[in-house]
């Protein structure tokens, strides 16, 4: 149990990987009596974490299908509630959407989740940021960045990233018993999470993955039960030091490198995969030539140069805040596999 607790909370984009595991887990830690978790996405309740499964049946969830995009009205949300966390935004990258859509969604969603803070008179936000806000990655894996360094975002996504940053931070300025909690996490893994670190451990264990001299590219992640377990901590955290607004960033510390994926993966699963390197060049080579022939035809490849260039660079970001806090980590990178692959082994296979 947390120090810290509230009656009802709603998850804005709590439908999805991230939204459903930290509802689960806030529920059973006794942080909240209820959750609802609204969502553009209908329910998909098969894919939800057995625990979250369970406390649907005790009417302990309510999922509500809405757009943030739009003025948020709904008769099934509550009239208050006492935690509000956005987690609704768009963030597929690179190749995920087009420019105009990170913009259309994630800025208009953060001002309607605060406008509907505002009318419900709830004084709690957490909102999910990104590191994307830090903007370019390091190809030496030298640079090291934490909440003091100077947000300089060039991607779409990571713009909008930092200017609904600024939304939810002038929606905490107006009155100055709110309190906003904003995290910015890594790549995060984990049970359903069938994004790039799923995409990874197939590959290493597929036979197709190699290293293109990324080997020791630093990728800044973390495993989503981490990440949960350090949001309620910081919601303790800043309920003891009574700061209105809180930042901090969500990754493993260090950040580990490709190869440190790909041990983890071998060892968890008792494979011995060898990893071949190719050159750089011939793999860019070949993504042109895949993504023209996949352009050609209508049909999206998960390969193309912006991804290939993206291997190259580390993005090392340091949990400075969380470190300060007196947080400890439960998973290295190892156990948080493991963990994993036991939980859902199906993950692991295509």
């Amino acid at each position: 149990m947390t120090k810290s607790h509230f009656k009802s909370t709603v998850l804005f984009g709590g439908g999805g990987f991230i939204g459903t595991h930290l509802a689960a887990h806030l529920l059973s830690i006794g942080t909240t009596d209820r959750v609802f978790l609204a969502d553009l996405q209908p329910a998909r309740i098969k894919g939800w974490p057995t625990a979250l499964q369970e406390f649907n049946k005790q009417g302990k969830v309510a999922y509500i299908q809405l757009d943030v995009r739009q003025p948020i009205t709904h008769p099934e949300l509550p009239i208050e509630t006492d935690l509000i966390i956005n987690l609704a935004a768009v963030h597929k990258e690179p190749g995920g959407h087009v420019p105009h859509d990170y913009f259309a969604t994630n800025l208009p969603g953060a001002e309607n989740v605060c406008a509907w803070a505002e009318q419900v008179h709830c004084n709690r936000i957490v909102f999910t940021s990104s590191i994307a806000t830090y903007g370019a990655e390091d190809k030496s894996g030298d640079e090291i960045k934490n909440e003091q360094s100077l947000p300089t975002p060039l991607t779409p996504y990571g713009i909008s990233k930092l200017v609904a940053e600024k939304i939810h931070i002038g929606w905490q300025k107006a009155n100055a018993n709110r309190k906003l909690l904003i995290v910015r996490p890594g790549v995060i893994f984990g049970p359903g999470e069938n994004g790039n670190v799923t995409q990874m451990i197939r590959a290493v264990l597929g036979h197709y993955f190699f290293y293109i001299g990324n080997r020791h590219t630093r990728k800044a992640g973390g495993y989503v039960k981490e990440l949960y377990r350090s949001i309620t901590w910081m919601i303790d955290q800043q309920d003891t030091t009574e700061q209105g607004i809180m930042l901090y960033n969500f990754a493993m510390n260090p950040s580990p490198t490709v190869e440190e994926y790909a041990i983890a993966t071998n060892k968890v699963t008792g494979a011995k995969r060898w990893i071949p390197s190719v050159p750089y060049s011939l793999l860019l080579l070949g993504s042109y030539i895949i993504d023209g022939l996949g352009r050609a035809i209508g049909m999206r490849q998960p390969i193309n140069p912006i991804r290939v260039r993206k291997l190259l660079k580390s993005n090392y970001i340091e949990p400075r805040v969380l470190n300060n806090s007196g947080y400890t980590y439960h998973y290295s990178l190892e156990s948080a596999m493991a963990d994993w692959y036991k939980e859902r082994p199906s993950d692991w296979r295509k």
